[in-house]
C-alpha cells in the first residue's frame, strides 16, 4: 500500500465549477418559471370588468372598443 487506507481520492478542480454552473442555470429557469407563472397568474385573475367606451367611432376624438365585453 502506498497511501493512509481512509485516503480519499482527490476532488478534480472543475467539479466545483461545474456544481456552481449547474446551480446558477437551475436558478436561473426557475426564476424565469416563476417569473412566467406570476405574469400568468396576474393575466388571470385581474380581468377587468366593463370600462365607459366611445359607442361610435370618432366622438371626442375616440376609439370604440374592439369588442365590447358587456
Amino acid at each position: 500500500m502506498t497511501g493512509p487506507a481512509n485516503a480519499q481520492p482527490a476532488r478534480s478542480p472543475s467539479t466545483g465549477w461545474r456544481l456552481v454552473s449547474l446551480s446558477t442555470a437551475a436558478a436561473i429557469v426557475m426564476l424565469l418559471i416563476g417569473a412566467n407563472a406570476h405574469l400568468v397568474y396576474v393575466a388571470i385573475v385581474s380581468y377587468p370588468g366593463c370600462v365607459p367606451h366611445a359607442e361610435k367611432t370618432g366622438e371626442n376624438g375616440a376609439f370604440m372598443a374592439a369588442a365590447p365585453a358587456c
